[in-house]
C-alpha cells in the first residue's frame, strides 16, 4: 500500500460519510492526539474495509509520536516526553498527520474489486507487518506507520493481510495479539527455540515479554524471566519457570554461559550481562530497546563465544499464520490488562507509560 500523505484526506465535505478517528498531528505529548470526524475510506482493488472492533495500545505508537526512533535520541522510552524529532521514523520524516493503531481486530464491512464478497462479515486480525516485495526481501511496511491504522472506526488493509479467526475470545482479547505476539513469535522463530532450551526473557511483564513467555513455553523450553518486584506473581502465572527481579545482577544469579537464547527488548545498561550469561554458540534476539538504544558491546564476548545476534523487525512468513493456529487450538491465551474507549486514548497511553500493568491495553471504538 502507498501512504496517502495528503492531509486534506481528513477534511470532511458536506454530506460525506464520516467516522471517528484519532489523528496524530505531529511529534509531542498526548495533546498531539486529535479525536475527530474524518471521511470513511473506500477500498480499492485487492483491499478490504474493516469495521474496527478493538485496537491495541503499543510502545510503537507512543515512540513514533514522541520521535524516539530518530537516531538523535539516545534515552530510554521513559525519558522522551520532550523529544520532537522530524526524522522520528528511523531517520525518515514521519508522515504527520496520520492515524496510528497497529493492532486491529474487526469485521470486514466492504471489499474492493477482486476480493470475494463472501468475505464480508468475517472476523479478522490484521497482520500489521507486511512484506510487499515478498519474503525473499526484508523490505517491510507497517500498518499505522506506513499507512493509516486502526485508531478509528474503520480501516483499509490489503485483503491478504486480513486473517479470518474462529475462536471464543472477545474482540478486545484478540486485539492484544497482532503486534505483541507477532513480534514475540518472530523473535522466537528466528532464534530457533526448541524443547530443552533455556531462554532468558527481559522485560517479561510487558506485552511482548508476556507473549514471549507463552510462545517459548509452547515449544517446551525453560523460561527465565526478568520482571519488576510488583509483577513477579503475575509473570509466574503466565508460565515463567524462574524469575529474576529487575535490577539483580544476572551474572551473579545465573553464572556465565548458562542460557541458550536471550530475548531482549530492554537493552540499555543490562545488555552486556545478557551476552555474558549466554552459552558459547548462543543466540540473542531483539526487536526493541525500551531501556535505552545505545549499549556497550565488547566485541571479544561476541566473537570469542560465537554468539549470534539477530535483529527482528520484518516478520517471517510463518509467523502470523502460526499465531492464528495457536489461537484456534487454544495453545496461547490473551493477557488483557484494561480496555478504554477510543476517545480516551490520551488516558490509555499515559497509563501505559506508567508501566504498572501486565499484558496489553486495548481501545474500543464507540459504536
Amino acid at each position: 500500500m502507498q501512504f496517502n500523505k495528503d492531509p486534506e484526506r481528513f477534511m470532511v465535505s458536506s454530506g460525506q460519510p464520516t467516522m471517528k478517528a484519532v489523528v496524530t498531528l505531529g511529534n509531542g505529548d498526548v495533546d498531539m492526539l486529535s479525536y475527530q470526524d474524518v471521511p470513511i475510506p473506500s477500498p480499492t482493488e485487492g483491499q478490504v474495509l474493516i469495521k474496527v472492533a478493538a485496537a491495541g495500545v503499543n510502545n510503537t505508537e507512543i515512540n513514533t509520536r514522541l520521535g524516539w526512533y530518530s537516531s538523535s535520541v539516545s534515552s530510554s522510552t521513559e525519558d522522551t516526553t520532550d523529544v520532537q524529532a522530524s526524522d522520528g521514523g528511523w531517520n525518515e520524516e514521519t508522515p504527520f498527520p496520520f492515524i496510528q493503531g497497529t493492532d486491529c481486530c474487526g469485521y470486514i464491512a466492504e471489499v474492493g474489486a477482486g476480493v470475494a464478497p463472501s468475505r464480508i462479515g468475517e472476523r479478522v486480525l490484521v497482520r500489521a507487518c507486511m512484506r510487499p516485495d515478498g519474503y525473499s526481501s526484508m523490505n517491510n511496511i507497517w500498518m499505522a506507520s506506513d499507512f493509516d491504522g486502526a485508531f478509528a472506526q474503520y480501516v483499509i488493509v490489503p485483503a491478504s493481510e486480513a486473517f479470518a479467526v474462529t475462536c471464543d475470545w472477545s474482540d478486545a482479547e484478540l486485539a492484544t495479539i497482532p503486534c505483541a505476539y507477532g513480534t514475540a513469535e518472530n523473535m522466537v522463530h528466528r532464534a530457533g527455540v526448541t524443547s530443552g532450551d533455556t531462554v532468558l526473557i527481559a522485560g517479561a511483564s510487558g506485552g511482548v515479554g508476556s507473549a514471549t513467555i507463552q510462545l517459548v513455553k509452547r515449544r517446551g523450553a525453560t523460561v527465565i524471566a526478568v520482571a519488576g518486584h510488583r509483577k513477579i506473581d503475575q509473570v509466574r502465572e503466565i508460565g515463567a519457570d524462574v524469575i529474576i527481579e529487575r535490577g539483580q545482577d544476572l551474572v551473579d544469579v545465573l553464572g556465565k554461559e548458562n542460557v541458550d537464547v536471550v530475548i531482549d527488548n530492554v537493552a540499555g545498561d543490562g545488555f552486556p550481562a545478557m551476552l555474558e550469561v549466554l552459552k558459547r554458540g548462543g543466540t540473542y534476539a531483539s526487536s526493541g530497546a525500551i531501556g535505552g538504544p545505545i549499549v556497550q558491546l565488547d566485541m571479544r564476548t561476541f566473537y570469542l563465544k560465537d554468539i549470534t545476534l539477530i535483529g527482528c523487525t520484518a516478520w517471517d512468513e510463518p509467523v502470523f499464520a502460526n499465531l492464528i493456529s495457536y489461537i484456534e487450538h487454544q495453545e496461547i491465551k490473551p493477557i488483557l490488562a484494561k480496555t478504554y474507549p477510543l476517545s480516551e486514548i490520551a488516558t490509555a497511553q499515559t497509563d501505559f507509560m506508567k508501566k504498572s500493568h501486565v499484558g496489553n491495553f486495548v481501545l474500543i471504538p464507540e459504536a
